[in-house]
């Protein structure tokens, strides 16, 4: 308990007493009463500790000021210890939360200029799929129109057949004897002669076949797009193979790898009737493989052709290398009389020289002299025996 609640106490206690007190004098005993005396000396016995007791309490209320104030003191100390570790803790998280907050902004600056050039790329795709989107609508309108897209598989076809093939060998919107006009024929030599080409593309057909969901709406576009090439294998084989003015045999161009894929995954009948009827399905990738073989049977034809002309030019250049050996020969028998003839000169310009030398020197008649003479003579007659090089 605290001093006050000590003085409290035994304030309420001398009240008491003092109360027990007179009312016990109120009562009308008189004052020799031995209780009343004894009450009276506990009284006075109270008074007196409480006297005591009130001077320990001043001096414990001396000791508890005096330890308040140093606690006061030691605790105002802590609190500026602990207000200037606060400040420091303070000035520090507030430089750390700066430099995050800079680095996060220098990031999130990094961040945006990244997500604008993101966005700006996404916005120029976003344009090109729009302007995609755009043209394939357009690319779909086109591909509507049954005169369009024929024109537009002719074109591909003719633009394969102009980079494969020489001129001379094809001709585009050929008329046959029988008033059908073809797409494209290729001459080959005899086999097999002429070959038509058409172009076919069963667009409808093959995009109710790719749009079909359930079972019955696809069993219903197989049928379509069945029956779409058959007819169209018909039409050619009865329109462009004719016994003796064509070949056995023609050439459907399907400007679409896609359908060319689906008629021989799903289709394969269609393909064997193609072949039954000698039509034979062609892609732009097959028809460039086709052609290739077309090609080197034309070159190889053409080399036939020109087999007697080479074999009349060989003969010709044979007939000069006979010609050009007879005159080497020739040369060569000039070139040996031309040798005899040096040879004898030299033989007779040796005689000469050795009459001379005589002539000059018949006066003389000394042993040193003579002698002279002879070796000059042998000299000659040694160059004379020496053997002129022969022309090669």
């Amino acid at each position: 308990m605290s001093v006050g609640e000590w003085v409290v106490i035994f304030a309420a206690v001398a009240v008491a007493v003092i109360a027990l007190v007179l009312a016990l004098r109120a009562g009308g005993q008189s004052q020799n009463d031995p209780r009343l005396t004894q009450v009276a000396e506990t009284a006075a016995k109270l008074a007196e500790t409480q006297a005591l007791l009130t001077g320990r309490l001043s001096q414990m209320a001396e000791s508890q000021t005096a330890s308040q104030a140093r606690m006061a003191e030691q605790l105002h100390i802590q609190e500026r210890s602990v207000t200037k570790m606060l400040d420091e803790r303070l000035a520090e998280v507030t430089r750390r939360i700066g430099e995050n907050l800079q680095k996060t902004s220098d990031k999130s600056a990094e961040t945006m200029g990244l997500l604008q050039e993101r966005l700006a790329v996404i916005d120029a795709a976003q344009k090109n799929i729009s302007e995609l989107s755009a043209e394939v609508v357009s690319l779909q309108d086109i591909l509507s129109n049954k005169q369009t897209r024929g024109a537009i598989g002719q074109t591909q076809m003719e633009d394969l057949v102009r980079n494969m093939l020489p001129p001379g060998a094809f001709e585009f919107q050929y008329t046959l004897t029988n008033g059908k006009r073809a797409d494209c024929i290729i001459r080959l030599p005899n086999p097999p002669g002429v070959i038509a080409v058409d172009s076919k593309y069963p667009h409808e057909a093959f995009m109710l076949l790719r749009a079909a969901t359930d079972e019955r709406s696809r069993t219903i576009a197989e049928q379509a797009f069945r029956s779409d090439v058959m007819k169209h294998i018909k039409d050619i084989a009865e329109k462009y193979i004719i016994p003796g003015e064509t070949a056995d045999s023609a050439i459907m161009f399907v400007p679409a790898e896609s359908v060319f894929a689906e008629l021989h995954d799903r289709f394969p009948g269609i393909v064997e009737e193609g072949f039954k009827r000698r039509v034979y399905i062609v892609s732009p990738t097959t028809l460039m493989a086709t052609l290739n073989t077309v090609r080197a049977i034309l070159k190889d034809a053409r080399m036939r052709e020109q087999t007697h002309i080479i074999q009349a030019e060989i003969g010709k250049m044979m007939e000069d290398v006979v010609r050009l050996d007879k005159r080497v020969g020739a040369l060569a028998t000039h070139f040996e009389q031309t040798q005899k003839d040096v040879s004898e000169i030299r033989t007779s310009t040796s005689k000469i020289i050795k009459r001379g030398v005589a002539i000059e020197n018949i006066q003389l008649e000394t042993p040193a002299l003579e002698s002279a003479v002879e070796s000059k003579i042998d000299l000659l007659l040694a160059e004379e025996e020496t053997p002129t090089p022969r022309l090669q």
